[in-house]
């Protein structure tokens, strides 16, 4: 059951990016794709902030160690951007950013493969913080899939919008995007099979998906949410940051009042369960 969950939770993401990508004309994706990326900013922070991070540190393990995994994370995630293999860029010509006419065509022509390669070794990273999520807890991966799944959308559009613009067809930027997005289900079949064994080290993969997400976002996401707006434009990037940060935040307090629901239902078993167990050594005396 769990490992047909990651398999469904990586597929349906890289699928819903790319079947959105492949949908809508360029210039609407363009004006989608900058407040996916105010929503998509507050789903990553408020995932990694307020559930996998307290749910890793509420496992037991030393904090110590946990934030030292957390800043390897971040370094980690830091040099392989700098290597070109953990590309996840929005950038394209209707997104409003300050480049000139034609900088995909010559970022897609310099570099494309690069770009296909970096693109599926950070799906392949994604599906295996989603396997490493789904193997802690069901609800936990469930949120973690949620939250790569919001990233990975305007990710895949604009690097469909890249490839259209470098004279790509529509038919062959869709395969292309497609066979990337499938090395997350590759990377989550592998850690279901690889990180089963190693449950104690569970908490550690989900702090190095905490540092994934508040990589993703600081680094790459909120540099572009500062450009100078106009009043409308930027009031609009905040209902989008709040939104991502709500929806977040709804789903944790709802898992938090079913785990309290349970244990405060187990609690209440317990005393009967305990007068039930000293009555039947109650031995009557003739």
């Amino acid at each position: 059951m769990t490992l047909l969950s990651i398999v469904l939770a990586t597929f349906i993401g890289g699928l819903v990016s790319v079947l959105l990508a492949a949908a809508l004309s360029a210039p609407l994706l363009g004006l989608i794709v900058r407040h996916l990326v105010s929503l998509s900013t507050g789903v990553l922070l408020g995932t990694a902030l307020l559930h996998v991070l307290p749910e890793a540190f509420d496992s037991g393990k030393a904090p110590h160690g946990l934030f030292m995994t957390l800043l390897g994370g971040l370094l980690f995630f830091f040099l392989l951007e700098k290597a070109e293999l953990y590309r996840h860029g929005h950038h394209h010509e209707h997104d409003h950013h300050d480049h000139h006419h034609g900088f995909d065509a010559e970022q897609a022509g310099r570099g494309g493969w690069s770009v296909l390669v970096g693109d599926s070794i950070h799906n392949f990273c994604d599906g295996v913080l989603i396997a490493a999520s789904f193997l802690a807890d069901q609800q936990l991966g469930v949120v973690t899939a949620l939250a790569i799944i919001a990233h990975e959308i305007p990710q895949e559009v604009g690097d469909y919008i890249v490839l259209i613009n470098a004279g790509f067809s529509r038919m062959r930027a869709l395969a292309y995007n497609a066979l990337s997005g499938l090395a997350a289900v590759v990377g989550g079949v592998l850690g279901y099979f690889l990180i089963g064994p190693w449950q104690d080290y569970l908490p550690y993969m989900m702090v190095l998906a905490a540092s994934s997400f508040i990589y993703v976002a600081v680094a790459d996401l909120i540099p572009q949410l500062q450009k100078r707006l106009n009043g409308r434009d930027t009031a609009l990037q905040i209902v989008w940051l709040a939104i991502g940060l709500g929806m977040i935040a709804t789903i944790v307090g709802k898992l938090h009042d079913e785990h309290d629901a349970h244990g405060h239902h187990e609690h209440a078993d317990a005393p009967a369960d305990h007068a039930a167990q000293s009555a039947s050594q109650v031995q009557v005396k003739p």
